[in-house]
């Protein structure tokens, strides 16, 4: 009896040790930020700004997202960044039709502008995960893009004294993991904000000196469901807009002489029939600055943009019911063309390369 007591007391010893080593390591790789969040202010025409509650933004966490944004460690040669694609002079786009990573390698679509975001239920183009968490880990082992294990982009941090500190003062400890990572690059990119355009001025603050006569024509066209019917997608809000509906849409980009679909979209993440050839509605805020245009970047001018819609897109079996020929004259598509460039907004400050990186 007194040898099967104790090892029941060596058992439960054993136990409470096991246990006390669990939870030490968990608080030793906490993903939480040790902070207390910090409140990123939305400009005019803008939403609250919205974040998980286990990864709350914080001034530390904001700080090394910003930092392994323009880092370039992150690729296999040490080329290429977030910023590579998504670069700050160009609206956080690339200006190139098809995105290009490490050794010139071309993906398969458009870039699009990493600016707002935080908003989207849906990133990617065909909207394979929810958030920016999610989000910030996939190009990183994507061969077009940087093309390197997170196993190697966690061992090349974590030899940098910088690095250390930076995760030290943003989790409480200097382990650098790829929880971590994603979650700092994500609090970053919710300072990624553009509003407090022209429009704004005039829809929210009632300016109405702030759009040119051709630009209030244009939104009228914009917003008229028998003409220009473009809110229909790319939505304007009472009290704030995002200019997109976060949803899916086939609007006949990529559609081939014979018929096919070049790219599938939406349907190979959800294999729905009626989501082939469908993508995300992109942002229509700082259109002007972000061409070229669609998921593919075949459309090089918001002009060519207009004139597509208005020509109804290319026919296929998929086709959106909102797409539909419309009749508008040179004047009509000018005046849209106008009120696209109202949709330029103020940049976001406190977002470019880092000094001493």
């Amino acid at each position: 009896m007194r040898n099967v007591l104790l090892t029941r007391h060596a058992a439960a010893l054993l136990s409470t040790i096991c246990l006390f080593f669990i939870l030490g390591c968990r608080s030793t790789v906490s993903d939480k930020p040790i902070d207390a969040a910090t409140t990123i202010q939305p400009p005019l025409g803008l939403p609250p700004v919205p974040f998980p509650l286990d990864n709350p933004p914080t001034a530390a966490t904001i700080n090394l997202g910003r930092h392994l944004f323009y880092e370039k460690r992150l690729s296999k040669d040490n080329s290429v960044s977030c910023a590579t694609c998504h670069d700050p002079a160009l609206d956080f786009t690339d200006g190139r039709s098809i995105a290009q990573g490490v050794d010139a390698a071309l993906g398969t679509r458009n870039t699009p502008t990493a600016l707002n975001s935080v908003y989207q239920p849906f990133q990617f183009w065909d909207g394979r995960v929810a958030s920016l968490e999610a989000q910030s880990s996939i190009p990183m082992t994507n061969p077009a893009e940087m093309d390197q294990s997170h196993k190697v982009t966690v061992s090349k941090l974590s030899k940098n004294t910088a690095y250390q500190r930076m995760f030290a003062e943003a989790y409480g400890s200097s382990d650098i993991t790829i929880a971590r990572i994603q979650k700092a690059l994500a609090s970053f990119e919710r300072t990624l904000l553009s509003g407090d355009s022209a429009f704004d001025h005039y829809q929210y603050q009632g300016d109405t000196h702030a759009l040119t006569p051709s630009q209030m024509r244009g939104l009228s066209l914009f917003i008229d469901p028998n003409k220009g019917n473009c809110a229909a997608c790319h939505t304007i809000g009472p009290q704030s807009s995002l200019f997109t509906d976060g949803k899916f849409h086939n609007i006949g980009v990529g559609v081939e002489d014979d018929g096919n679909l070049k790219d599938l979209g939406r349907y190979l993440q959800t294999k729905i029939d009626s989501d082939r050839g469908a993508f995300k509605t992109p942002t229509l805020r700082n259109v002007a600055n972000t061409a070229p245009y669609m998921h593919d970047g075949s459309l090089q001018t918001l002009q060519q943009v207009v004139d597509f819609y208005a020509g109804g897109g290319n026919s296929n079996p998929y086709l959106d019911k909102e797409i539909k020929v419309i009749k508008l004259s040179g004047q009509e598509r000018a005046d849209l063309v106008e009120f696209l460039k109202s949709l330029t907004g103020r940049p976001p400050v406190h977002v470019g390369p880092p000094e001493n990186q």
